[in-house]
């Protein structure tokens, strides 16, 4: 319980560091807060910098909720043990004390989190239904949502431990509740959905 106690701790902390606003403020002298959807995370980078900072913070958003669960299995927690740890730096990036607890969506965080607990297989999964419903429109609360659900059913179908079930589960609420402004947008439909219809009534 202790062990479990301290990695969560570690984990959160971690988590919290903000990757991105310092990047951004370090190597091209600009707040990422300033652009997008003022989040501070790696699309904003990408917004901000570009290939000069979008693919470091990407990295250190993966890394930091990878490091934590990787080096907490190594300790010897399993199952039930490794659900808060896995949490804690999706929670740390999502409410960063760092940034007034106004923290980042999570994503980047999730997939590292998810990547030490079930290896490079979670990328496929998550886009098995991200790249479609991102085809289809232009909402990527929407497919990030997606992303969620198909990790959810990676859970239900194919690891079935109640406790990664219940990780899917308290992760897509979180990644949900981050991006729940975004959620109630009418939904934008790509220009090819309305003339591939338009031809199909023609």
């Amino acid at each position: 319980m202790q062990l479990t106690l301290e990695w969560t701790i570690a984990g959160f902390l971690f988590g919290s560091i903000p990757f991105a606003v310092l990047l951004g403020k370090l190597m091209l002298h600009k707040d990422v807060r300033n652009y997008g959807d003022g989040n501070p995370g790696g699309t904003n980078a990408w917004k901000a910098g570009g290939w000069r900072t979008g693919p470091i913070v990407t990295f250190l958003e993966i890394f930091k909720g990878w490091l934590p669960v990787y080096l907490a299995k190594i300790a010897g927690l399993t199952g039930w043990d490794l659900v808060p740890v896995a949490l804690a730096p999706i929670l740390g990036h999502a409410f960063s004390p760092f940034l007034k607890f106004r923290g980042g969506k999570a994503l980047g965080a999730t997939g590292g989190s998810w990547l030490a607990m079930i290896g490079w297989i979670v990328f496929p999964v998550y886009a098995l239904l991200t790249l479609p419903v991102l085809a289809l429109q232009e909402e990527h609360a929407l497919a990030a949502n997606a992303g969620m659900l198909s990790l959810l059913l990676y859970a239900v179908l194919v690891d079935k431990s109640s406790f990664m079930i219940t990780f899917a589960i308290l992760n897509w609420l979180l990644v949900g509740w981050k991006h729940r402004r975004e959620l109630v947008h009418p939904i934008q439909m790509r220009p090819w959905v309305g003339n591939f219809l338009h031809k199909g009534n023609a």
